[in-house]
């Protein structure tokens, strides 16, 4: 049993040209090695050559512009150091998935294989969904909601820096590791559409004909289920109206 305030964690961010795993590249990356216990053991970040023009959609948001990394490394000779300084440890971020696949993808563009990529997450989004009672998940809100301080602009070592004080605050009533992983490998029912024009709504408030949809959308483990669930809701409630007026169907 590992207690959580010994356990050593790698908090990790990636900025890239845009959202597409398969098509975008990464432009920075930021780590840090932590423990609840010691803080902050050590730290890495670099800026990365994406040998592809800045979109200015993804400048406008992180700010990182083609002049900023021209003249910095290639994916290619900093993946090493990448997977060197991940190591074995279980990774924290915020919607980590997508900073995952995108080093994966990284590594498979020039013939490499990623070693992260069985390494134990912990989400902090999928956490703050379990938390509930932050009326919006996304890291800044949740900075604020736990009134942590403002690191500055939206860059990775700073979300990074943010990333482990929501931890923190999200795993406070937890003592040990395995207790968080067993909670994460179940499937979070939430309260809320996080996305989509009912963004923001409760699950019971959304019409049946759109939730039937979007259950059968590509969306992430929890929402699905959070979906599907008010489904199997709406059709229990509706099955007991019926069993409680014979005349419903005449």
């Amino acid at each position: 049993m590992t207690l959580l305030n010994k356990q050593v964690f790698v908090c990790l961010d990636c900025e890239a040209t845009g959202l597409n795993i398969g098509s975008d590249r990464m432009v920075e990356f930021a780590a840090v090695k932590f423990s609840f216990e010691k803080g902050v053991i050590d730290s890495f970040e670099t800026l990365i050559n994406p040998e592809m023009t800045m979109p200015e959609e993804s400048f406008n948001i992180h700010n990182i512009s083609d002049e900023m990394v021209a003249d910095s490394p290639t994916v290619e000779k900093v993946i090493d150091d990448i997977f060197d300084f991940v190591g074995k440890h279980i990774i924290v971020g915020h919607g980590i998935n997508f900073d995952i696949d995108l080093i994966g993808a990284e590594a498979k563009r020039i013939g490499r294989e990623s070693k992260i990529r069985f390494n134990q997450i912990a989400d902090t989004l999928r956490l703050a969904r379990l938390y509930g009672d932050s009326p919006t998940n996304s890291l800044e809100f949740l900075r604020k909601h736990f009134n942590i301080e403002e690191e500055g602009a939206h860059r990775a070592m700073n979300d990074v820096k943010v990333n482990i004080q929501v931890f923190r605050y999200l795993t406070d009533k937890y003592r040990t590791l395995d207790q968080i992983m067993t909670i994460l490998s179940h499937a979070i029912l939430m309260k809320k559409m996080p996305l989509g024009k009912h963004k923001g709504r409760l699950f019971k408030e959304i019409p049946v004909n759109y939730l039937t949809w979007a259950s059968k959308q590509n969306f992430d483990r929890d929402l699905l289920f959070s979906l599907r669930q008010e489904l199997k809701k709406r059709r229990n409630e509706n099955t007991f109206d019926k069993l409680g007026n014979p005349f419903s169907d005449l």
